[in-house]
Parts: structure tokens; sequence; C-alpha cells
């Protein structure tokens, strides 16, 4: 628990310290319409090397899609606990809880579209302006997704041959979508870097939940 703790306060402080990097360090208006972008020549360079690659983006869309279904079955699963159970405070603490983190993901989602820290490095296709990057909202959604759903897991698949192989995936998942994003060129590599940060101290808090509600 103690371990879980740091981790979740480090990575917490580790993001607010990004952000703080991030508008005040190497700023330098290299981004589409001259927007200002931090750490801009470590930025620029990984960009320039990386290049825009839509292949990528498009894969990484599809795991986009992929965890969000995860968090619909999940969904589904809760809302039939409640319906057989009939009553909220019978569905399974980790479902509950693994509903609150999603529903934080999507706060988080929606506070960084008016909060905005970096625009993307590219005008997207079928946009005339540029677009909210910070923190990459797939990275965190599918580190966050997939990393709550490695820990809960063996709840709900029995045989644990099963429950390990289904964490791998997850975690190529996550893995994936980390480097698919970044070579994609959509982002920022502060931007990815600041999705991995928000995800592991959801994901720690998550777990620490979890292992209360266990206790």
């Amino acid at each position: 628990m103690e371990k879980k703790s740091a981790v979740t306060i480090v990575a917490s402080i580790m993001f607010i310290i990004w952000i703080i990097i991030i508008k005040t360090v190497d700023v330098a208006k290299i981004g589409p319409q001259n927007t200002a972008v931090g750490l801009s020549h470590i930025n620029s360079g990984i960009h320039e090397l990386s290049g825009v690659n839509m292949v990528w983006y498009d894969i990484t869309e599809v795991l986009g899609f992929l965890a969000i279904g995860v968090a619909g079955i999940f969904a589904v699963i809760g809302l039939v606990q409640l319906i057989k159970r009939k009553s909220l405070f019978k569905v399974d603490g980790e479902i509950i809880a693994l509903g609150g983190l999603f529903v934080v993901v999507i706060g988080f989602y929606a506070l960084f579209e008016k909060v905005i820290i970096n625009y993307r490095p590219v005008i997207m296709e079928g946009s005339n302006e540029v677009e909210a990057s910070f923190p990459s909202s797939h990275t965190m959604l599918i580190c966050t997704v997939m990393g709550g759903v490695m820990i809960v897991i063996g709840k709900y698949i029995k045989d644990a041959k099963v429950a390990n192989i289904l964490r791998i995936v997850c975690g190529i998942m996550i893995l994936i979508t980390v480097c698919g994003r970044l070579v994609s060129g959509v982002h920022w590599f502060t931007d990815i870097v600041g999705g991995v940060f928000i995800s592991v101290a959801l994901v720690g808090a998550f777990s620490i939940i979890v292992e209360r509600i266990k206790s």
C-alpha cells in the first residue's frame, strides 16, 4: 500500500511539475498558426525525427475504440448486477470504482479541452484550427482504462492463465498506444509524457481504492 501511495503521489507531483516546465522552459512559437510550445527544442527535434504517420494515428484510434468497448463491457456488468441485486450498494465495489475511474478520465479530458497547455503540432484533416494536445487524450484513455482492467480482471476471469494473457494484452495495448501516438506525430513528445504521468497517478489511486475494497 505504501509503495502504491508513493508512486501515485510522485506521478501526481510530476504531472504538475511537467505542466509548469512546459509553460515556462524553452517556450517558442514553433507550432501551427504560430502557437507557442514549451521545451521547444526537444519537442521540435523529436517531431522532425518522427514526422507525421497517419497509419499509426489510425491504429491508436482503433485501440481507443477498443478501450471504450472494454469500459462498456464493465458498465454492462455493473448494470446487470444492479438489476439483479436491486441496490447500487450491492454492486461490486471494484465495478463502482472502475466506473469512477472512467468518469475522472472524462473529466480530465473535458478540463484540458478548456485549459490549453499545448496545441497539436499539426492541424488535423477537416479542421482549420489547432486543437488541444496536452495531455494526449488517447494515451490517458488507454493507459488508464487498460491499467484499471489489469487490476480487476482476476475477479471476473477465474482461469488464472486466461487472466494473465488478458493482462499481457492490456499491457501491449498500452505500449503500442504510447509509442504509436508519438510516432504518429499528432502530439508533441511532452503531451505523451504528460498522458503517461496522469495515467500512472490515476491507476495508482484506483489500485489503492481496490485494495481497500478487498480488505
